[in-house]
């Protein structure tokens, strides 16, 4: 090397990772790893309780592994992919045997790539690393809903935001011009729309809001081979769909209709009621465990004024986009944001346009939940179906957040009489914005709380279900009938070691979602008897007990019954 002269690296000119990341930045990743480690420890806990639902993926997923069985729907329905079944099998493959770990385990992986995307969506919407620190605190909480939403592989709901806002990246990036894979991003984008499809229609308008953002901004390159690649990776990913339609001759939508409640009836009052007042608080994680304080409802009336206040200003920008810096930046970002939003070079009108989106299938899905009647007839279990709302959390929060950490920007401009005028106005809109913000926060923290609070019992639950399957296992019990709700749970923690066939409260045979599980208890010769203590079926079969037609096990929270 020549005496005066440095050599450049090869990266000369671009900021070391290290340097990049910055104090918002580990921050970020801290909480990031909190948030994931809060699941993990929930996980140990079997927490939030599984439940026969979750166990028939799991049953799915045990077929799939085995090479039995490939389903394409949900046992014992027409709608729902089995797309966390194909995830889990490989793990219950390496592990030797399905367990509740093995099947949540990708649910936990989806979410940890659902906090990272919706990190990186932020940056690229706003270029500001300590907003983008704000929505990844928010997301790493998790109230009793949340993490139900989450963690449980019940079907749809772990894979919806991970896919969701894998979507909006994709459609910043593309929308962008940003250089380097682009046919492969479109391949992408379309495989993911595709994939929704088919797992869960919940997501649609997510699909709808961002796919809209590719046609208005690139729609001349979507003419060519970008859009015909798109088109095969998102038929390619529904093939499971399509090919199952076409061959019986059946619409899953109408399938979805019905689940949603389509062919029941409540009143407008009460679907408003849970549509808009209990459904936002419960799915966006306000809530304690299965019910709302009157207190965490405060979020209903804001979501209202965040949807309108994210509209208008994503509208705003986009009609009428700033001067960008050199480096294609906002100059309006801010110091703090403009490194961020450079090195994702996005302009200021597609982020505005994804931001508008965002809040526009976020209405869209507070709409279509309200006025269904799910709303109305079980609005703390169907609000679940606000779980894709989080997706939209920056563009909910980013008006917000520049008013609580700059103020309105439009003083700076005014006249100096003016400047005065508003000093008022500009004051009392910062603290509104600054507890509007640790009102969200704290409210999130309370219920994150309030659910880890629970992880002793239903860890207890599980011990006492673990003691039912062993005390079955111990008296030779290969075949029973059970309620629905102990059924496939029972099944599925044994291994099929134990087979199940669902009954009713006055012992008529019930919903089976695999009706071979029927067929081989009644050709049983025996079969047993499994309640809950305390049920409604376990004092229908404490009579017969009495009678002298059965034999009684008891075992802390359950009853067996045993024929002579």
């Amino acid at each position: 090397m020549t005496a005066g002269v440095r050599e450049q690296p090869r990266d000369a000119g671009r900021p070391r990772p290290v340097a990049r990341l910055g104090p918002a930045g580990w921050l970020t990743a801290l909480v990031l790893l909190a948030g994931v480690g809060y699941r993990l420890w929930l996980l140990a806990q079997a927490t939030p309780p599984t439940n026969s639902d979750e166990a028939t993926m799991g049953l799915a997923a045990l077929h799939i592994a085995r090479g039995e069985d490939f389903p394409v729907w949900f046992y014992g329905q027409q709608y729902m992919g089995t797309l966390e079944a194909y995830l889990a099998a490989p793990v219950f493959a390496l592990a030797g045997g399905p367990s509740l770990v093995g099947l949540r385990l990708p649910t936990l992986a989806l979410y940890a790539v659902f906090l990272l995307l919706a990190w990186r969506l932020t940056l690229r919407l706003t270029g500001d690393r300590w907003f983008g620190l704000l929505v990844v605190a928010l997301l790493a909480l998790g109230s009793d809903r949340i993490v139900k939403n989450q963690l449980i592989a019940g079907g749809g709901y772990p894979e919806m935001n991970a896919a969701g806002v894998a979507l909006a990246v994709l459609a910043v990036d593309l929308a962008s011009g940003r250089p380097g894979r682009r046919l492969a991003r479109w391949a992408a984008w379309g495989f993911l729309a595709g994939l929704m499809l088919w797992v869960d229609p919940l997501v649609l308008p997510y699909v709808v809001a961002t796919g809209a953002v590719l046609v208005g901004f690139r729609w001349r390159e979507l003419r060519g081979a970008a859009g015909a690649l798109l088109g095969a990776a998102a038929v390619l990913a529904a093939a499971p769909l399509l090919l199952h339609s076409l061959l019986n001759g059946r619409n899953p939508l109408h399938a979805v209709l019905a689940a949603s409640g389509a062919n029941a009836t409540a009143g407008w009052a009460e679907r408003l009621h849970g549509g808009l007042l209990l459904g936002p608080s419960l799915g966006m994680g306000f809530c304690d465990p299965g019910r709302c304080a009157t207190w965490q409802l405060w979020w209903a009336p804001a979501l209202p004024l965040l949807l309108a206040l994210g509209a208008v200003s994503a509208w705003r920008a986009l009609r009428s986009p700033a001067p960008a810096n050199s480096a294609g930046a906002p100059e309006s970002a801010g110091a703090a944001g403009s490194a961020g939003a450079a090195e994702s070079g996005v302009s200021l009108r597609v982020a505005a346009a994804v931001r508008l989106a965002l809040v526009l299938a976020a209405v869209a899905t507070v709409g279509a939940y309200t006025v269904s009647s799910s709303a109305g007839l079980t609005p703390v279990e169907s609000s679940r179906y606000l779980s894709c709302l989080l997706i939209s959390l920056p563009a909910l929060l980013w008006p917000v957040w520049t008013v609580a950490r700059d103020g309105l920007r439009q003083v700076a401009d005014g006249r100096r009489g003016v400047r005065a005028t508003l000093a008022r106005s500009v004051a009392v809109a910062r603290s509104v914005a600054v507890v509007l913000l640790v009102a969200t926060v704290g409210t999130a923290a309370h219920a994150t709380w309030r659910a880890a609070q629970t992880a002793p019992a239903t860890r207890a639950a599980e011990a006492r279900h673990a003691e039912l399957v062993g005390t079955l296992r111990q008296l030779g019990v290969r075949h029973v009938r059970a309620g629905y709700w102990t059924c496939n749970r029972l099944t599925f923690a044994s291994a099929e070691r134990v087979v199940c066939a669902v009954v009713d409260d006055d012992l008529r045979p019930g919903f089976d979602r695999y009706p071979a599980y029927r067929r081989e208890v009644d050709e049983a010769a025996a079969p047993a008897w499994v309640a809950p203590a305390g049920s409604p079926l376990a004092d229908v079969l404490d009579e017969r007990q009495r009678a002298g037609n059965l034999d009684l096990v008891t075992i802390d929270g359950w009853r067996i019954y045993l024929p002579r």
